[in-house]
């Protein structure tokens, strides 16, 4: 288990470049087996669970490429389908949430797609009913071997319905419009999420030939195609990594640029944090943050009520982003309500903040109030455990801020999302240190 030493309490200065977007790449990776064409992908993280993908990839046959550092070509034209029932298959797939979504995929064109009961954070139940709902909806017949958690959708041919989700699930939407752009007829898909990744992986299916329309929007149309062709695809930057450069450089005082964030996909992320009091200034694509010497302050309401920050399916803020959202309130000036509505563990690290000497009430599994310091108390520097990547990264952070020397234990959960985190700290002035 691996660890960082971070000696915080220093000021950061400087350009930090994001990484490509995690999940997006998921996506995108599990759409090259549409096709027996080659794919040719720039920007792709390189991180534990996008990297963990890749080798599943291979292992299943694609024949993989690395062009330069990010950039890949992928060709799915000899697959070994046995691969899919094998203990290696269920070992390998049980390992990353992802995973589930070379089901559709493989559904859609070889009629048949299996996948182990997936990991990924421990961050409350994220039931997979509607992927299998939409699959079903298409004509798949579905099979769970509960003995060994495995889950399989086997069909002779799908056919294009309407279908109406249960839940507007970025992994679920994206894992049956996949499934639906091979089948024959028109299928409709009502609440479908809209997330800026989503929306790439629609406009990567286009260009490959897919007929997918309503694209951004949560209805969309896909006439079924008979076969999709190669395709060039560069994936966009990392929105929630984007977010926590932000929190870091107002939790640090430090003055940040952070480069290329296409904000044309960010959403409501600045004005979420300017109602934290943080002052972002675009500069071509490209954010400022200046250095908050005089700290932050929180914005009320209109009517002098406290603010509340909680999250909901695009386009409204991202849950990936409020344990960040967090950590920052614990220094600013005035108060906040986070609200996580969507998972219902992801507050649970809080305790550690506590520690640190933050002032936050966990009123239930989904809601904390924060009181902020203003800076007038410094947190303390602590001994603590990622519990799953934002939590991890908030908690680094906070570490950052925070007065003397902290150890973080599990940091593989941290490298899960973030590319060689502890080096482009390093490289802003981070004194922090990466033990075995």
């Amino acid at each position: 288990m691996g660890t960082f030493q971070i000696e915080g309490g220093h000021q950061l200065k400087g350009e930090i470049q994001p990484q490509g977007a995690k999940n997006e790449a998921l996506q995108i990776l599990c759409a090259v087996l549409l096709t027996p064409e080659k794919v040719t992908i720039h920007n792709i993280p390189d991180i534990i669970d996008i990297n963990k993908l890749i080798s599943l990839l291979g292992n299943l046959g694609v024949k993989i490429q690395k062009l330069a550092h990010g950039s890949y070509t992928f060709q799915a034209d000899e697959l070994n389908l046995k691969y899919l029932e094998s203990a290696e298959f269920k070992k390998e797939g049980s390992s990353l949430r992802g995973s589930i979504m070379i089901v559709g995929p493989m559904l859609s064109r070889f009629g048949k797609g299996y996948i182990p009961k997936p990991g990924g954070d421990k961050i409350g139940r994220r039931r997979l009913d509607t992927h299998f709902e939409g699959f079903i909806k298409l004509g798949a017949k579905f099979r769970y071997n509960k003995a060994d958690y495995f889950y399989g959708v086997e069909a002779d041919e799908l056919k294009g319905i309407y279908m109406l989700l249960d839940e507007a699930s970025v992994t679920g939407t994206a894992n049956i419009v996949m499934a639906a752009v091979l089948a024959t007829g028109k299928t409709t898909i009502y609440n479908a999420a809209c997330e800026p990744y989503l929306q790439q992986l629609c406009k990567m299916l286009n260009s490959m030939g897919a007929k997918i329309t309503g694209v951004g929007s949560n209805m969309l149309t896909i006439d079924g195609v008979k076969e999709l062709r190669g395709c060039t695809h560069r994936v966009l930057p990392d929105m929630i990594e984007i977010g926590s450069w932000i929190g870091l450089a107002a939790m640090t005082k430090s003055e940040l640029t952070i480069k290329n964030v296409s904000w044309d996909n960010l959403g409501q992320i600045p004005a979420v944090f300017r109602k934290l009091g943080i002052t972002l200034e675009r500069k071509g694509d490209d954010i400022y943050i200046p250095s908050h010497k005089d700290g932050y302050e929180i914005q009320n309401y209109i009517d002098g009520s406290i603010l509340t920050i909680s999250d909901a399916p695009w386009p409204g803020f991202t849950p990936d982003l409020l344990s960040i959202i967090l950590v920052i309130a614990t220094q600013a000036k005035g108060e906040v309500l986070i609200h996580q509505k969507m998972f219902e563990s992801r507050l649970f690290f809080v305790d550690k903040l506590i520690d640190m000497g933050a002032k936050v009430i966990l009123c239930d599994p989904h809601r904390a109030t924060i009181m902020g310091h203003d800076f007038k108390s410094q947190l303390k520097a602590t001994t603590m455990v990622s519990p799953d990547i934002r939590a991890g990264v908030s908690l680094l952070i906070a570490a950052l801020s925070a007065k003397g020397t902290s150890i973080i234990h599990n940091i593989e959960q941290i490298d899960r999302g973030y590319e060689r985190i502890d080096e482009r700290l390093r490289a802003i002035g981070a004194k922090i240190v990466r033990t075995a």
